[in-house]
């Protein structure tokens, strides 16, 4: 029953993330917020993250172009306490934890992985590579 219990909780940070993600989106898709730089804005949450107590929650986002990443990121920190308090009426949640944003870096990250990958030394057929297919797939035992 112990097992059964540690899968409940460890699946519940995952819930609750997605429950605030959901809600984050909603109040940003409003429109409602005050600040300039937050206004006609538009701003994917791509990921929450709960700490294990579920009292801190980190919300990864990227504003629409990914134009100005860090300067969204200190506009949704110090529209934090207002985002928290609307999440309260959305999310039926006994404690509302404590809000952090960052920059979702994930898509910058495949573009330079992909950009490795086009390399010409890296695009080459594997078995026609430098070493002539040597080494790869071959059983060194007999």
């Amino acid at each position: 029953m112990r097992e059964h219990r540690g899968k409940l909780s460890s699946q519940r940070p995952l819930r609750v993330g997605e429950e605030i993600r959901h809600a984050l989106a909603r109040i940003l898709a409003r429109g409602t917020l005050r600040d300039p730089e937050l206004q006609n804005l538009s701003i994917t949450v791509t990921e929450v993250r709960m700490s294990p107590n579920l009292q801190h929650a980190t919300a990864f986002v990227i504003p629409l172009g990914g134009d100005e990443v860090e300067r969204t990121v200190k506009a949704l920190g110090r529209a934090a306490p207002y985002l928290r308090g609307q999440i309260a009426k959305l999310v039926q949640l006994r404690f509302v934890p404590e809000l952090d944003f960052k920059a979702d870096t994930t898509f910058e990250y495949a573009d330079r992985i992909e950009g490795l990958l086009r390399r010409p030394a890296i695009a080459r057929d594997p078995d026609g590579g430098e070493d002539g297919g040597h080494n790869r797939g071959q059983d060194h035992g007999a």
